[in-house]
C-alpha cells in the first residue's frame, strides 16, 4: 500500500469533464470564440492559466481571461446540484482513510466549486488540500503534485497519483512519483500509458478493489 495518494478531483472524482467541456465552450461562445469541444475536453484538467493561451494561442487578448473564467464559473455552478460522485469514489477515499493513507486533493478546482464537489463527495477526511490559488502554474505543470506532496511531509516514491488525464500522468513522473490512471474521465488507457501511467483502471470503484486485495493477507506491497 502507499503511504499517500494524491487525488485529481474531475473527472477523477466527481462526474464532471463534460460538464467543465460544456461551461467553457459556451463561455468561449459568448466571447466570439468558436472552439471544438474536443479541443476542450483535452484541456479539462488545466488551469486557467493554462487553458487559455492553450486553447486561444498566445496572441489573444489577455484582457478577457478573467470575463471567459467568470462565465465558465456561473455557467458550471448551474450543474453543482446535478452533479453525481464516480463510481465508488466516496468508498475509495472513506476506505483509504480508515486504513491509515494520507491523503491530499490537488486541483485546478478552487472555491464555492470546490465546496460543492467535496459536498457530492459527502466532505471526505482529507489530510492536504491544494488548489491552483496556492501554486504559481497549474496543470500541466507538476507545482500542484509537488505541493501536495511535501504538504502530506511524505517522499513522492511513498505516494501514489490518481488523475484521469495526461496532465496528472505526467506531473507524477516529473515530480517522481507513480501514477494510476483512471478512463472514467474520457482519456483512453492507450492514451494514459503512452503519458506514463504506472496502472491503470476504469474507475475509482475499480482502483478501490485493487487497492484492498494489496491490503489483505498475504499481500503487503503494492505491485511492482
Amino acid at each position: 500500500m502507499p503511504l499517500g495518494i494524491v487525488f485529481d478531483l474531475d473527472g477523477t472524482l466527481v462526474d464532471t469533464t463534460y460538464i467543465h467541456t460544456l461551461a467553457w465552450w459556451q463561455a468561449f461562445q459568448l466571447a466570439g470564440h468558436v472552439v471544438p469541444m474536443a479541443s476542450l475536453h483535452r484541456s479539462v484538467g488545466m488551469g486557467p492559466d493554462q487553458l487559455m493561451p492553450h486553447v486561444l494561442g498566445d496572441g489573444r487578448d489577455e484582457r478577457r481571461d478573467e470575463d471567459l473564467v467568470k462565465a465558465h464559473d456561473v455557467l458550471f455552478a448551474t450543474w453543482h446540484e446535478r452533479v453525481e460522485e464516480l463510481p465508488g469514489a466516496c468508498h475509495l477515499l472513506s476506505w483509504c482513510h480508515h486504513q491509515g493513507v494520507t491523503l491530499a486533493l490537488a486541483s485546478s478546482t478552487g472555491g464555492r466549486d470546490l465546496e460543492a464537489m467535496l459536498g457530492v463527495l459527502e466532505h471526505p477526511d482529507l489530510d492536504v488540500v491544494v488548489t491552483s490559488e496556492d501554486v504559481e502554474q497549474s496543470r500541466p505543470s507538476p507545482d500542484l503534485v509537488q505541493l501536495a506532496i511535501e504538504r502530506m511531509g511524505l517522499r513522492p516514491k511513498e505516494v501514489l497519483v490518481v488523475g484521469d488525464t495526461v496532465w496528472d500522468v505526467e506531473a507524477a513522473r516529473a515530480v517522481g512519483a507513480r501514477s494510476v490512471g483512471l478512463e472514467c474521465g474520457g482519456t483512453s488507457e492507450a492514451e494514459l500509458r503512452a503519458a506514463g501511467a504506472t496502472w491503470v483502471f476504469r474507475d475509482p470503484e475499480s482502483l478501490c478493489q485493487e487497492l484492498v486485495e494489496v491490503a489483505g493477507p498475504g499481500r503487503e506491497a503494492w505491485p511492482a
